[in-house]
């Protein structure tokens, strides 16, 4: 029951491999996923979080949640995740590849660090090539299939003093993703990506160290386009729930845009006149 009404379960029969699934977006997922009747493999380097969230999700059922420890770098770390899917419950449904980082905090070019960079690549995007490739590997033969990529609104507008290595990733996820799309069309199976405004995340709470959760959201509020509520890890897993799931049977090469019309706005000119002006900043 949500809200009072019975709603049908979109994933029942499925089976997911979620890719940093022991915390933030992946952890929102998972919930949700197993909410809606799929079987969750938690793929991670997390140990004690993965292996605290299955005991939790997994209390009355053992059977529908799994923890293997994954880094995503490395490519028999995923293909034993997706073997592990497989001889676990017969099959693989959905591969979301969630699991990545931001690198170092330092914005400019002449701080670039290249070891820093090549980390931040092979996570994001190496990890997701990784799981990709083994998620087709055992889907083609089957004809179907979902694979989903975590990417970010960076992919879409820069703000400021972004993080080189991070949008280079994410643009590189959006890429990756439409290139899926094309070879993987002819096997029935589909290939999208997810791009968020700033969610209040383990990664995210990282570039905030010295701010509580409550200034943290103040700030992503006020920068926001959509006021009046504030981007949550579950809304994320909401539309993963809706790529994974047969509602999006015919969406395919998508990078879903989660930000509330933040990336349609550009700002600039309207700061420039406040500051050239000396004037109030309208309320946004």
């Amino acid at each position: 029951m949500e809200g009072g009404v019975l709603t049908a379960k979109r994933l029942e029969g499925k089976v997911a491999v979620i890719t940093g699934g022991a915390s933030g977006i992946g952890e929102s997922t998972a919930r949700l996923f197993i909410h809606h009747g799929a079987k969750v493999i938690i793929a991670d380097v997390q140990d004690d979080l993965g292996n605290s969230l299955c005991q939790e999700l997994g209390s009355n059922d053992q059977t529908i949640i799994t923890f293997v420890h994954c880094d995503v770098t490395k490519e028999d770390d995923v293909r034993n995740a997706v073997d592990t899917a497989v001889s676990k419950y017969g099959k693989l449904d959905i591969m979301f590849n969630n699991a990545g980082i931001v690198g170092n905090l330092s914005g400019s070019i002449l701080e670039a660090n290249n070891e820093d960079f090549k980390r931040v690549l092979d996570v994001n995007v190496i990890g997701g090539l990784l799981g990709a490739k083994h998620a087709a590997r055992v889907m083609i033969p089957s004809k179907k299939g979902t694979i989903l990529f975590t990417c970010s609104a960076v992919s879409v507008l820069v703000v400021g003093d972004a993080l080189h290595a991070y949008v280079a990733s994410k643009h590189a996820v959006v890429g990756l993703t439409k290139s899926l799309c094309v070879e993987l069309g002819q096997f029935g199976i589909r290939v999208n990506c997810i791009s968020p405004y700033g969610v209040l995340t383990p990664m995210l709470r990282k570039g905030f160290e010295t701010m509580d959760d409550t200034m943290i959201e103040g700030i992503l509020s006020q920068a926001s386009n959509l006021k009046g509520v504030n981007l949550k890890a579950e809304d994320i897993a909401q539309a993963a729930l809706f790529l994974a799931s047969d509602d999006s049977k015919y969406v395919s090469g998508l990078n879903l845009v989660v930000d509330g019309g933040f990336t349609t706005t550009n700002p600039a000119l309207l700061n420039a006149v406040v500051t050239a002006t000396n004037l109030p900043m309208p309320p946004q």
